[in-house]
């Protein structure tokens, strides 16, 4: 019995339960079985990654490119110390938040050997327990990987419970601190590394270390395709090309100015509504977003529901367009879609999309033509557009007085900023999900990623012209002038309280970029009628929601007035897409028809939709 006891599941009595007999399958994958193999394949990624590091340093050496690393480092230092200085102060606060994080490790500790031990612990519930990076069994079976997740999750919510109890920061500073912390906290976890990710280990194991080979050799490519930065593939980007699965409704480009070409698409309906729809895209990204394929393509899907539709395509910037800012795109842009508009279809009156940033100039374009009697744009629809910036989001982060002000310094350099800069920042928005995963499967697992046109789309960078990106971050971010009716354009004060049309005014409900609670109060800016709509899902997904997909719901309630938690309460819910509802709010305001339309009218096309700006990659 004495040795039952001390190799079986239970004591002498049987009904305690003792340490469980030695399994040696469990870590059969962890052990490696051709030493020689692994030695020769860790060469070959050390060889990589010179190679890696030699596309690094090369543009550097040369002066091609300047680091300014420094500047937001020192940033997020200074922002976490006032953090720490408030803990460190007080002994006694010291002691307590040690005595915290202490007191947890213990219980993790004492619940670790109890398992060890073969003891039914019980288990709080835990509230990671459906984040992706943690899916493989290995996570919660092994004690060692359980370990460690537990005890990654702990401290990470300690250092997040840190910043959210510090007293005495303003709140712009405890924002930057719970995003940095954020960001160490999504870069430090076990995932991310090949000895404490158990997936990622017996990866290595069972290949001898070829994973990393591949990794390494991808790694160093992706910094040669950013000329001395990480370009991070995020997809298989030979599995598309612009105008060839991509982009693909049919239509021409009419005209073009310096910073946009004015697209018409042809009509597939025999009447069409006699209020062509010009669309304002974003130009931190490119319009195909609403054009991805003809499954997903509202611009396809308006076009079918008898909309004449105009799209602005904006310029892929350069040096050349330095000092283009808001008023340019304002008149080069919108107003210079409008006329063309004019000339195309001998149209007066228009209705009109922004989305995004987009609809933030829109909203700018109409208080100034508000200002100057310009009577052309009859209704607006915004989608998860922000007019007031006080619920900005995490983007805010990013704009303050000194780094502004170093961006600006950037800028001036070149006339510009680069496209990568953006692409990197709104990835750091959702950084355990659009960063981390992509650098373990690249780089670890040396895994080739899926094609999805999502986020070809998202890799497809854009340029900022300096005039323009710091009109932006100044005037929207950091001072909120367009709500405040301070926002200077063409040399005068325009007010949102000017803008009389009706607004369309699309929210999304799980938006990171432009907060549903965030576009809630920017409607109350606007001196007409809005009607304010909140979609399901995000700023991507819940505007690009096809209908016969029968995906997410959206939100439909009374005026925007009070909080907006208490609109949401009340609010009707619908299942599926809001583009019909959209579509019958349009004909609602002008349903008046008109035999279909000629793409161009008399005016003689430049090229074939999508046309060559959007193919311009940064």
């Amino acid at each position: 019995m004495a040795e039952d006891s001390k190799a079986g599941g239970r004591d002498a009595a049987g009904d305690k339960p003792g340490f469980q007999p030695f399994d040696p399958a469990a870590i059969e994958p962890y052990i490696v079985k051709d030493p020689e193999a692994l030695t020769v394949n860790f060469a070959r990624t050390v060889e990589q990654l010179g190679k890696a590091a030699s596309a690094w340093l090369a543009p550097r050496e040369s002066g091609e490119k300047v680091d300014a690393v420094a500047e937001p480092m020192v940033d997020m230092v200074k922002t976490l110390s006032k953090v720490s200085e408030y803990w460190l102060t007080d002994p006694r606060r010291t002691l307590d938040a040690q005595t915290m994080l202490l007191g947890s490790y213990f219980g993790i500790w004492s619940r670790t050997l109890g398992k060890l031990g073969g003891n039914e612990v019980k288990e709080a519930p835990d509230p990671h327990a459906k984040d992706k990076r943690f899916s493989d069994e290995d996570w919660v079976k092994n004690p060692f990987f359980d370990f460690l997740r537990q005890v990654y999750f702990v401290t990470s919510d300690w250092a997040e419970k840190l910043v959210a109890d510090a007293e005495g920061l303003d709140e712009h500073t405890r924002h930057k601190a719970g995003f940095y912390v954020k960001q160490i906290a999504s870069a430090i976890s076990p995932s991310n590394f090949i000895t404490t990710n158990p997936q990622l280990y017996r990866e290595t194991v069972a290949t001898n270390g070829a994973n990393l080979v591949r990794g390494m050799k991808m790694l160093a490519e992706d910094i040669a395709a950013g000329r001395g930065d990480l370009k991070l593939r995020q997809t298989d980007t030979s599995k598309f090309a612009i105008g060839e699965n991509m982009a693909l409704t049919p239509g021409k480009v009419l005209a073009q100015s310096d910073v946009c070409q004015v697209i018409q698409y042809d009509a597939t309906t025999d009447k069409v509504l006699k209020r062509p729809l010009l669309i304002c895209p974003p130009w931190i990204n490119k319009f195909y977003i609403l054009d991805l394929n003809p499954a997903k393509s509202f611009i396809k899907w308006a076009v079918d529901q008898g909309h004449t539709v105009f799209v602005i395509s904006w310029v892929n910037p350069d040096e050349r367009h330095a000092d283009k800012d808001w008023e340019a795109y304002a008149r080069e842009g919108v107003g210079f879609a409008l006329d063309t508009i004019k000339q195309a279809t001998g149209e007066d009156e228009v209705n009109a999309i922004g989305y995004c940033v987009g609809g933030t100039l829109l909203a700018a374009t109409l208080a100034l033509h508000a200002r100057e009697g310009d009577k052309r744009i009859r209704t607006a629809t915004l989608f998860t557009t922000q007019v007031d910036f006080t619920f900005a989001g995490d983007l805010k982060v990013f704009a303050d007085e000194d780094q502004i002000d170093a961006i600006e310094r950037g800028m001036k350099a070149t006339g510009y900023l680069d496209g990568s800069k953006m692409a990197t920042a709104f990835n750091m928005l959702r950084a355990s999900e659009l960063i981390w995963p992509y650098f373990v499967n690249n780089y670890l697992k040396g895994q080739e990623p899926m094609p999805f046109d999502l986020l070809y789309w998202n890799s497809d960078s854009t340029r900022m012209p300096a005039a323009n990106h710091s009109f932006y971050l100044r005037n929207c971010y950091l001072n909120n002038t367009l709500s405040k009716g301070e926002m200077v354009l063409a040399g005068e004060k325009v007010s949102l309280k000017d803008v009389k049309i009706p607004i369309y005014n699309l929210a999304t409900k799980e938006d990171h970029i432009a907060p549903a609670k965030s576009v809630f109060v920017g409607s109350k800016y606007f001196g007409g009628k809005v009607t304010y709509v909140m979609a399901g899902s995000g700023h991507i997904a819940g505007v690009v929601n096809p209908p016969d997909k029968m995906k997410y719901q959206f939100w439909t309630g009374g005026p925007v007035k009070g909080e907006f938690e208490d609109w949401v309460k009340k609010a009707e819910e619908t299942p599926g897409s809001w583009w019909p509802h959209w579509h019958e709010w349009i004909k609602a305001e002008d349903d008046r028809m008109v035999p279909a339309r000629k793409t161009g009218g008399t005016m003689n096309s430049i090229e074939e939709a999508p046309g060559s700006y959007v193919r311009v990659r940064a």
